[in-house]
């Protein structure tokens, strides 16, 4: 695989599972060195860091709730003491109702702390990352930030009402980022994956129930799940020279979800 990243520092939040992991283990393929940063599930982060050492890689894990400020900035700070500077960052970590860890409900039963847990992460979290990343990268004159959203930004799901507006918010403050930075030499994008396999959203959902799989495999017109290393691919082209001139945008990669093909 040709190293693209050689000697390039990446930054992967929530990157103990599912599509975090696979970015993860891809930049650090392509030569990265890699942070790979999560919140609870820490035993599942440094064994992506071993597998990366493993491999020849370098990487390093930085426990971080991006809820809280300011261990999102220790998070940027230790990034650069280990690693020197913060080239790309992909702001991944994100929780969602799943049926197991946070639940589903409608509108009318939502309370308010449900409502927070959801907001903190999918949203606030983000902003904190971008505010700490992007000081980093103006003092590089360089960079590159991938926000991982949801097509639940644009499609309507029942129960999912905070998750929703959440990533709907999250396309908007990736295109203000983009707008900020556009003249500084960093580029903010988002990446919009559909149902993907092998998540803890994905695989609470259909464990708590069955015909949710189904459903999902038919949500788009390719009649299938995606795989969390088709959304790594598409974040390692934003990240690449390869999209040196696009900034802003909300990229789906959803196997046609959101055409909302009819017949």
């Amino acid at each position: 695989m040709e190293k693209i990243f050689n000697g390039r520092v990446v930054l992967v939040t929530g990157a103990a599972t599912g599509i975090g992991k696979a970015i993860a283990l891809l930049f650090a393929q392509k030569g990265a060195k890699v942070v790979v940063s999560t919140r609870n599930n820490v035993l599942g982060g440094e064994a992506v860091v071993d597998s990366i050492k493993a491999s020849g890689g370098e990487a390093s894990f930085i426990r971080c709730d991006v809820s809280k400020e300011a261990e999102v900035e220790n998070l940027v700070q230790k990034t650069v003491e280990i690693f020197g500077c913060l080239d790309y960052a992909v702001n991944n970590a994100g929780v969602g109702p799943d049926g197991k860890r946070i639940e589903v409900a409608a509108i009318s039963e939502y309370t308010e702390e449900l409502w927070d847990s959801i907001m903190d992460v999918n949203v606030k979290g983000v902003l904190f990352c971008l505010k700490h990343e992007i000081r980093q990268m103006k003092k590089q004159n360089f960079g590159a930030i991938v926000n991982i959203s949801s097509t639940a930004a644009f499609s309507t799901s029942l129960g999912f009402a905070a998750y929703g507006a959440s990533k709907a918010g999250l396309c908007r403050l990736s295109q203000i980022a983009a707008a900020e930075c556009a003249t500084l030499g960093i580029r903010v994008n988002c990446v919009l994956p559909g149902p993907t396999q092998d998540t803890l959203l994905t695989d609470n959902l259909t464990a708590t129930n069955p015909d949710i799989a189904k459903l999902f495999s038919n949500m788009s017109p390719m009649k299938r799940f995606g795989l969390p290393s088709e959304m790594a691919e598409t974040v390692a082209w934003l990240c690449s020279d390869a999209s040196s001139f696009i900034t802003g945008h909300n990229v789906p990669v959803d196997g046609g979800m959101l055409m909302h093909v009819i017949g």
